[in-house]
């Protein structure tokens, strides 16, 4: 037998045997339902801490839902960190100054099914719909001019509006198996990263692994830097470039660089959510996600210490007060979160300067938390398109045959039409105003 042969046999063998783990590693469902309706606004409560920018949002959201029919909204209002109303706004435009200065406005409006909405320099349009008797939320992101499409299910829980990301294609298990399982030897690998300003940036505090012994250390590090990269030129859009640049050429971090045992902490995650996701991909694509066992219900019910990577600035309470958590800032539950509770305790495993202190215990709003799970789950479907097309180049070992069949487009995505060719001018009209 020819040495290759039995390489790829190797890599059959080993396929088949991580996709038994990998089914052996998915947690078993939450026992929740969602309500077929919304649930009194205020419902379960609020525990210390109150909730935080993007919980506060989800209270607007479940305060919208209950207008009477024929009635319209007088106003909107931002939540304080103790849950109470701070200040209310007209025009649907919301305001926040972060402690770092930068400046993020937020724009909601409700058009029929249509919401646009904004968020730093992702501005998207969505669009509400059912496939099959489920409800689906599409939003298309515009980036630079180019258009993100993006599934989430509407799913209500203790009381909170959640949006639950929904993949709009699955990979075929031997893939999946193979992106879970450890490599047969670690391979060298160079990003070429080094040139790039935000990795000049922020390449004090993160450094990617000279060499991977297994792809979900190397989905880690895609992660970490797709997040950094992202943060870095929402910043630079957020301010007339070159007053940005100025103040961005180089950042003045003073806190430990993030570790490899925190790195490794990401990388266990990683591979939950690849097992998660082959999970649902082995109920066809015919089937949509149960949102309440794919988002944030399942983890707070699992038992694991589930580990979160920050994908926007949030300000969070602590033991010491108020204090900041960042982009790529690392957050682990380290507690059992009550069954009636809006927020959960987290510990902060890596942190930036100026930030909340490292091994801190910090409150977070669960809508935030479902954010946070959403963002490594696309970013995690970006770096899955990434490791397949890149296997067996650049030092990256060759998958099965079997795993490199291309993914299969879920079938409520399918049936979304595309883009209106006029969101692409709403979205900066939005930038404008």
């Amino acid at each position: 037998m020819k040495p290759s042969t039995v390489f790829v046999s190797a890599l059959l063998i080993s396929g088949t045997l991580a996709e038994s783990k990998l089914i052996a590693h998915q947690s078993r469902p939450a026992e929740v339902r969602a309500p077929k309706t919304a649930p009194a606004a205020g419902r379960g409560g609020l525990s210390k801490g109150g909730p935080s920018t993007r919980q506060a949002q989800a209270n607007r959201e479940m305060f919208k839902s209950h207008v009477p029919a024929g009635g319209h909204e007088d106003h909107k209002a931002t939540f304080g960190k103790d849950g109470h109303i701070r200040d209310p706004h007209a025009g649907g435009m919301d305001a926040h100054h972060h402690p770092d200065g930068v400046r993020e406005v937020r724009e909601e409006r409700h058009d029929h099914s249509v919401l646009r909405a904004s968020h730093g320099d992702r501005r998207y349009i969505q669009r509400s719909y059912s496939y099959h008797g489920h409800e689906f939320a599409h939003r298309t992101y515009y980036i630079h001019g180019v258009a993100h499409s993006h599934f989430y299910q509407p799913y209500y829980y203790r009381g909170i509006a959640f949006h639950v990301y929904a993949p709009s294609f699955y990979y075929s298990p031997v893939f999946y198996g193979w992106a879970y399982a450890p490599w047969a030897a670690p391979v060298t690998w160079s990003w070429g990263w080094a040139g790039n300003p935000w990795y000049r940036y922020y390449g004090a505090w993160f450094t990617p692994y000279p060499v991977y012994p297994s792809p979900s250390l190397w989905l880690t590090d895609y992660l970490i830097a797709q997040t950094l990269q992202t943060a870095y030129e929402e910043r630079l859009d957020a301010a007339a470039e070159a007053d940005a640049r100025r103040h961005m050429s180089a950042a003045d971090f003073a806190s430990t660089p993030m570790t490899s045992e925190v790195k490794q902490a990401i990388a266990e995650e990683v591979r939950r959510q690849i097992a998660l996701e082959n999970s649902e991909a082995r109920a066809g694509n015919q089937n949509p996600p149960d949102p309440g066992s794919s988002g944030l219900a399942r983890m707070l019910s699992d038992r694991t210490a589930h580990v979160f990577v920050v994908d926007t600035r949030l300000d969070v309470m602590s033991g010491s007060g108020t204090c900041s958590i960042g982009e790529g800032d690392v957050i682990q539950l380290v507690e059992q979160t009550p069954s009636n509770a809006v927020n959960a305790n987290l510990i902060v495993l890596a942190s930036k300067g100026r930030e909340c202190a490292r091994n801190s215990i910090v409150t977070v709003g669960l809508a935030d938390l479902q954010e946070m799970q959403n963002h490594m789950r696309e970013t995690l479907d970006q770096g899955l398109a990434e490791l397949q097309s890149k296997q067996g180049k650049g030092g990256l070992p060759a998958a099965p045959a079997a795993a490199m069949r291309p993914p299969v487009q879920t079938e409520f995505a399918a049936i979304v039409p595309p883009p209106d060719p006029n969101d692409q001018a709403e979205t900066k009209h939005q930038a404008a105003r």
